[in-house]
């Protein structure tokens, strides 16, 4: 079943981004006069084909579903001597090199209003997400240095309102990346609002590759650990332990939230631990001693023992439902894109200047993986990731790479500066130089996907 929805989500996500994008060359073409000969989902070799419209416009599928084209009459591609005036007058190269622009930037520019109207969707219709109240900070944190504790809901970033976690997420991420200082306002149980700030090194030196608001201490405040479902001569079956009992605390140490009781009894294989648990309001001490098993951990190189005590742990975190009105869903929606983009292009330079591990590139199944991650989460996760896909692949477009759209920009610019096209052998040079970029850069993301699935 999950396989299926996998592969389902996946073809919907980069099918739907790929006929938008295509359709946006394609209609910009038709409206500047253009005669459009095919419209391929896909690249590589024509699976279905059919002919509709005034010029017989093939709609086809094609095998190798990464991609598509709008393919025009274009005097590049065959002899158009033998053609009649009035599809010559229609022919791409004898369109002026604003129009040459327009169409091919509407592609791009059609992902990037999907973005927008898919995410203004979402904050019209209200997003569920967890609030922003965080975890008691790490000691030797920025954010255990600045006060903060366990229970605090944060309410601004530098002056900009929080609404959910996901927004102080992307405002502290924001905040690595333009190494910047964090002033936030917290709302403390039982003393109002309280101001703390973090500075500038705190985020500054966290990279990209970490969870950002971890490494400077600011955690999503989860619920004390509940014990569900537990297999049949397991530790948590053989302690005593019930379906609904509340973990408190492990020899003599409060417990948090789940993660922290799963780590005491990761690193805890044999060895008898005094749990206290919560039973119908009543506290209860229990022995446990989790089973000692081989396990491959992060970070490891072969297998490490652990403990484990075949127990599930239930709860859920403090979630609310964040609306906004049409005109400032559209805003935060422009913002939004807008944000992406820049995080993009700055991650990009930090690569290139070797700040950012080259593994941060991606390809087609970690997209595949989180395509099925997010449908099963529901929709509103799956039409945020759509909209992410659309706003990168409208970026990767733009590239000054030849044979993407960002190389035939870069093309038409000269010539607006110049006055002239570029030369046929200069172009045909910078396609061939494009395209082996274009091959290792998709073969260094299929690398990346594969070494960390495995």
């Amino acid at each position: 079943m999950d396989t299926f929805r996998t592969i389902l989500a996946t073809i919907v996500c980069l099918g739907s981004l790929i006929i938008i994008h295509e359709l946006g060359h394609y209609l910009v073409a038709r409206w500047c006069g253009v005669k459009v000969l095919r419209f391929s989902v896909g690249m590589g070799r024509i699976v279905w084909m059919r002919k509709f419209g005034k010029d017989q416009t093939e709609w086809a599928l094609s095998a190798i579903p990464l991609g598509g084209y709008v393919k025009m009459l274009d005097a590049r591609e065959g002899d158009v001597s033998g053609l009649p005036a009035e599809d010559l007058a229609r022919e791409f190269t004898r369109q002026s090199v604003w129009k040459r622009i327009a169409i091919v930037a509407a592609g791009p520019l059609a992902n990037f209003l999907l973005a927008i109207a898919l995410y203004a969707g979402l904050y019209m219709s209200g997003v569920r997400e967890p609030t922003a109240r965080i975890a008691e900070p790490a000691q030797a944190t920025a954010a255990a240095a600045a006060g903060l504790h366990r229970g605090d809901l944060v309410k601004s970033v530098n002056g900009d309102p929080v609404q959910g976690w996901s927004e102080l997420r992307w405002a502290i991420i924001q905040s690595a990346i333009h190494k910047e200082a964090l002033s936030l306002v917290v709302e403390r149980p039982g003393h109002g609002e309280v101001r703390a700030s973090l500075p500038a090194e705190a985020a500054g030196h966290a990279s990209l590759e970490d969870d950002v608001p971890a490494v400077i201490g600011l955690d999503l405040m989860r619920p004390p650990p509940v014990i569900g479902r537990m297999e049949e001569g397991g530790a948590a079956r053989r302690a005593g332990m019930l379906k609904g009992d509340v973990i408190q605390a492990v020899d003599g140490q409060p417990i948090d939230d789940a993660r922290s009781f799963v780590a005491e009894v990761l690193r805890s294989p044999g060895r008898k631990l005094l749990v206290t648990v919560l039973r119908e309001g009543r506290p209860l001490q229990l022995e446990l001693t989790p089973d000692a098993v081989e396990d491959k951990q992060a970070n490891s190189k072969g297998l490490v023992t652990v403990g484990k005590i075949k127990a599930e742990l239930v709860g859920a975190v403090d979630t609310m439902v964040v609306h906004y009105g049409p005109l400032e869903s559209g805003a935060k929606a422009v913002r939004q894109v807008k944000e992406i983009c820049t995080m993009t292009f700055k991650i990009l330079g930090r690569m290139i200047v070797g700040e950012v591990s080259l593994k941060n590139i991606t390809g087609p199944l970690t997209i595949a993986e989180y395509a099925g991650e997010t449908a099963k989460m529901g929709a509103e996760p799956f039409i945020a990731f759509v909209a992410f896909i659309s706003v990168s692949l409208g970026l990767m477009n733009l590239l000054p790479i030849p044979v993407l759209d960002g190389g035939h920009l870069l093309y038409y610019s000269l010539e607006v500066l110049t006055g002239r096209p570029v030369s046929e052998r200069f172009g045909e040079m910078a396609q061939r130089i494009g395209l082996g970029l274009l091959v290792s850069l998709m073969a260094l993301a299929i690398f990346n996907d594969l070494a960390r699935l495995l």
